[in-house]
């Protein structure tokens, strides 16, 4: 597993738990220094047979040791999240792993953990849980300052071509959208590939009889992301005054960990910075609309699915939705500028029969396509037709066969 950053933890969880009933998985995953192990590998050891966790020094860095590394990716060949994820230690734990049991499938989360070695027995199947050199390129497009706008477009180009060889390298890759599974064939056109949905568990995110509160807005993820961050600023900034001239009531809830200081510096009576929450349903319930500002990303958004799961209207960036089985107007709203933007969120808070229509037809789309039980057969799906498919190539040719049959007495 890499670092938790954005939604990776939930689809990690997601899919194990979904894959647990008929299969025995073992995890080995990068932790903080310190740290035994995250909330995430507390949440997955019901469902697997071992959790390994290795501590990596090279997460948790200062703002100064973080710079200084990223320095050393500009001038060096490798990227930032390679550097950031290369350990010893952790081909050690692997190795140490592969030693004493065996496996038909090895999974690797992300490209950024592809570089290390496995052996040659197990199918190698790459879950890319976004197209990760996507997230730099549209950095490069919104960044506001050079020196971020220079590092992110050396840094693409770098992670571009290491993803790449990521996906020649592995047996088959997952994906969580159909745009992303195109991007992966254009680029390697044998790939093996699958489309293994973001999702919900539905049981867990369910609407409730509660009223949510008229003029609170929610925002939710992991806040020091970087495009949550950008996000964020540009709704602060461009869209909630927009709003404030015709509701001036309206609060924003914004809600997740490690808020930084670009968005603590905005908090205010009537925007609520919570930091990290142990459960964020109570918010949603709460949150008359959700809003999703995103203008940097890739793969699917788990707010999203979330949200309309728990039955809440969203507005959204056309970005911000992409990958998703959703329709403008009819289980989303979306806008892709600040005036635009504004007004479809007004219209939600001032309308309850449009607020509801939306979140009715949200929860019966996230039922219908977006079920962590149904992303897990599809995945397995993947997995079963990987290993036929090495079962068909090692099979010898029918002249082989042929000459190796034994003379008749």
């Amino acid at each position: 597993m890499p670092s938790r950053q954005s939604g990776s933890p939930v689809r990690i969880r997601g899919l194990i738990a979904g894959l647990a009933e008929r299969h025995t998985i073992s995890v080995v995953s990068f932790v903080s220094p310190g740290e035994e192990q995250t909330r995430a590998l507390q949440e997955i050891r019901a469902f697997t047979d071992e959790v390994v966790a290795v501590p990596n020094e090279r997460f948790g860095l200062s703002k100064p040791a973080k710079r200084s590394m990223q320095l050393r990716s500009l001038i060096g060949t490798k990227s930032f999240a390679r550097l950031r994820h290369e350990s010893r230690p952790f081909q050690a734990a692997l190795d140490r792993l592969f030693e004493r049991s065996s496996f038909d499938i090895v999974q690797v989360e992300t490209c950024v953990m592809a570089h290390y070695a496995f052996p040659e027995g197990p199918a190698v199947v790459l879950d890319e849980h976004n197209i990760e050199y996507e997230i730099l390129r549209r950095t490069v497009g919104v960044a506001q300052g050079l020196p971020r706008k220079v590092h992110s477009y050396v840094d693409y180009q770098k992670l571009k071509a290491e993803e790449e060889a990521s996906w020649r390298a592995a047996d088959a890759c997952a994906v969580t959208s159909p745009r992303d599974e195109a991007t992966i064939r254009q680029a390697v056109p044998r790939a093996r590939t699958a489309v293994v949905p973001n999702a919900a568990d539905t049981d867990f995110y369910s609407p409730r009889a509660s009223t949510p509160e008229p003029s609170t807005i929610l925002f939710f993820g992991t806040i020091a992301h970087y495009p949550n961050t950008d996000g964020l600023i540009f709704f602060l900034d461009n869209v909630l005054p927009l709003i404030k001239r015709v509701r001036p009531e309206v609060r924003l809830l914004v809600v997740g960990p490690a808020p930084p200081p670009e968005i603590l510096r905005r908090a205010a009576p009537d925007v609520i910075v919570t930091g990290e929450v142990p459960d964020v349903r109570p918010y949603l319930e709460r949150a008359k609309v959700v809003v999703v500002p995103l203008r940097i990303g890739g793969g699917t958004r788990l707010k999203i699915v979330e949200a309309l799961a728990m039955a809440k209207p969203v507005v959204s960036t056309s970005l911000g939705a992409e990958g998703l089985d959703v329709s403008d107007g009819e289980d989303i709203l979306i806008a892709d500028n600040a005036p635009a933007f504004a007004d479809r969120v007004a219209g939600v808070l001032a309308d309850n029969a449009l607020a509801t229509r939306l979140g009715s037809a949200g929860r019966r789309l996230v039922e219908r396509s977006y079920d962590w039980n149904a992303s897990a057969r599809k995945l397995e799906a993947l997995y079963h037709s990987t290993l036929l498919s090495r079962q068909r190539s090692e099979l010898p040719s029918a002249s082989n066969l042929v000459s190796r049959a034994p003379e008749p007495r």
